[in-house]
């Protein structure tokens, strides 16, 4: 997985990058068909009591991209969010691509053919 993290408004320190690639290892644990994933952690300086602190995240996996954003009053907190929101989303992903339950149509008719009652 290509993961690329950039700071608007904000030093990038090592100790933000080892706590974002730690939290991205939970997703990489359920789902390791993640193409690249774009992280942008963003502080707004409204005034000194709305600080706010955002970080986002977009995810390109095979056919699908999934974006997420939190938005908290501390950095490791919108992390936080926004790794549990991904979570849900790439679980969610995953099951609609694993879910083979269903047979395909024309498989379906042979099948239904050979199994009718003799009359």
């Amino acid at each position: 997985m290509n993961l690329t993290i950039s700071g608007h408004h904000l030093e990038l320190t090592p100790a933000l990058r080892d706590y974002v690639n730690s939290k991205l290892e939970r997703i990489r644990r359920h789902f390791d068909n993640v193409i690249d994933a774009a992280v942008i952690l963003t502080v707004d300086n409204l005034t000194e009591k709305e600080k706010r602190q955002q970080a986002e995240i977009t995810l390109h996996m095979r056919g699908n991209y999934v974006h997420v954003q939190a938005i908290a009053q501390d950095m490791y907190a919108a992390i936080d969010l926004m790794v549990d929101k991904l979570d849900r989303q790439v679980l969610k992903h995953k099951g609609k691509v694993q879910n083979h339950q269903h047979e395909a149509l024309k498989h379906m008719s042979a099948t239904m053919e050979t199994n009718l009652p003799a009359q």
